[in-house]
């Protein structure tokens, strides 16, 4: 029994101890922090997930809230955009010729003629054709922007959703496929006065009559049908360009149509 008693005694002084030391290390901290550790703050628990960066289907619209009306809105402005875009960037000296992706080249059934004038020294008559072509271009150009601003006004989308969810250009290639041979009609008597206008039909007189000269043979092409298609193709590549930009990068969809389609195209 006594032992029992002195272990109890022992465990009481043991208790009593710690808590001493224990009311010791509360008092010392809350004099030098100000922390009461009797009375704890709970803080509220903090993620350790590292945040994510918005991503173009953080703020999607449900597509099936936009009418066929508010997706064709939405892909003509964004076809105005790349039209109005692309001409300001072809229609500038050098717009056409020093940017490879739309660059006027020889006529395919004509670059048999830069070989042999090459061959006979005759290398800067044909740059100065390849370069005159560009220059027609960079100058018809500066006037297509209504004749493709009409085309697009008046184009009609049955299938809207589907072109919307399409590919990054699928709004561009319907429009292509669509207008090309009236944009072709309205817009090639702009290009033969451009060719006469930089020079272009001369100097290629000049060229071809050289060529057949050197080679006895009698070689001739319609340079206005050709840089028509041509100008019309560039400014299309232009355009495309801008589309697939609105589609992927909401940063450059600057209006409230785009924005609305647009996202909504992003959580298709």
């Amino acid at each position: 029994m006594k032992k029992t008693f002195l272990l109890a005694a022992g465990l009481l002084f043991s208790v009593s101890a710690q808590a001493q030391i224990l009311d010791i290390i509360k008092s010392t901290v809350k004099n030098q922090t100000g922390i009461d550790l009797s009375n704890p703050k709970t803080t509220p628990a903090t993620s350790t997930t590292s945040p994510q960066t918005p991503t173009k289907n953080s703020s999607s619209v449900n597509l099936g809230s936009l009418t066929s009306t508010q997706i064709s809105s939405g892909l003509k402005e964004a076809l105005n955009l790349g039209v109005t875009e692309g001409v300001k960037k072809l229609g500038v000296t050098d717009g056409f010729l020093k940017n490879e992706a739309v660059k006027i080249l020889m006529p395919e059934k004509l670059r048999v003629i830069d070989t042999k004038l090459r061959a006979f020294g005759l290398g800067s008559l044909a740059d100065q054709g390849v370069k005159l072509l560009n220059r027609a271009a960079e100058d018809a150009v500066t006037e297509s922007a209504p004749i493709f601003t009409k085309a697009i006004t008046s184009m009609t989308i049955t299938d809207a959703k589907n072109i919307l969810l399409g590919g990054d250009n699928s709004a561009t290639n319907y429009l292509q496929s669509k207008t090309q041979t009236q944009l072709f009609t309205a817009f090639q008597p702009k290009v033969k006065a451009s060719l006469g206008k930089v020079g272009a039909d001369k100097v290629w007189t000049q060229l071809i009559s050289k060529y057949n000269t050197l080679t006895g043979n009698a070689v001739s092409t319609d340079l206005n049908e050709y840089v028509t298609n041509e100008t019309i193709n560039g400014v299309f590549k232009m355009v495309a360009e801008k589309e697939s930009g609105i589609r992927n990068n909401s940063v450059m969809r600057t209006t409230s149509i785009l924005q609305k389609v647009f996202g909504a195209q992003d959580g298709k």
